[in-house]
């Protein structure tokens, strides 16, 4: 049966949309789902101050009556003003291994970056860098995390196979604390507290954390990409 691509029209096709990773990651440990009610808010017209400098359209892709992709087509003004570009953004973009599934959903949201006249068209993206982006080529066996994107294995070469090609690498490092100190860096640390009159605050209260300052890193040993094609 072919593939049937729906555009979504309203809340109840929204709340389709937002549902439908959670059946294909379904039993998957390594896929940190999103909250559906931020989601929900992030892709409403009527929610996110984004639709102030951008505009948006989403689709669902159908076979045999089952939803087996979606995919969000953006466009930023605000973006390309900025950098003199004129290109169009995917996002949200998740389908079954099936690479007519894949190359309809794509197609869709290039059949309306050439009727807005954009030149090309770049992702996965959301609407702006606080949003999660990128698409993962390796470390598809750790676990993700809330801020940027999981995907199955597959879908780096359904984009290859659509003539996307990578743009740009981000790389995610892993950092984990020993479980005691090596002796070199505690005579070090000693030998620059004795130096420096430091001492160890203990914190007991509260408001002694107010006069503190740190940092923590985690995220995992992902790798990332972000792909474009452009229109000849």
């Amino acid at each position: 049966m072919d593939v049937e691509i729906r555009p979504v029209t309203g809340i109840r096709d929204l709340k389709q949309f937002v549902a439908f990773p959670y059946r294909l990651y379904a039993g998957n440990p390594f896929w940190v789902p999103p909250l559906r009610f931020e989601e929900l808010q992030t892709l409403r017209w009527d929610k996110n101050p984004a639709f102030e400098f951008c505009e948006a359209k989403y689709w669902l892709a159908f076979k045999d009556g089952k939803v087996v992709g979606r995919i969000a087509g953006i466009l930023n003004n605000a973006y390309n003003e900025t950098w003199k570009t004129n290109t169009m953004r995917f996002g949200y973009l998740e389908f079954v291994d099936d690479h007519r599934v894949s190359e309809a959903l794509l197609r869709t949201v290039e059949t309306w970056a050439k009727e807005e006249g954009a030149q090309s068209v770049h992702g996965p993206l959301g609407f702006t860098d606080l949003d999660p982006e990128g698409m993962l080529v390796e470390g598809f066996e750790e676990l993700g995390n809330m801020t940027t994107i999981y995907n199955l294995p597959y879908y780096p070469r359904h984009l290859e196979k659509q003539g996307y090609e990578k743009d740009v690498d981000w790389v995610e490092f892993e950092v984990t604390v020993p479980s005691a100190i090596h002796e070199k860096l505690k005579r070090l640390a000693d030998v620059v507290a004795r130096k420096n009159n430091l001492k160890v605050l203990k914190v007991k209260r509260r408001k002694a954390l107010l006069h503190t300052h740190g940092r923590y890193f985690t995220c995992s040993m992902n790798h990332t990409e972000v792909c474009t094609a452009s229109f000849r």
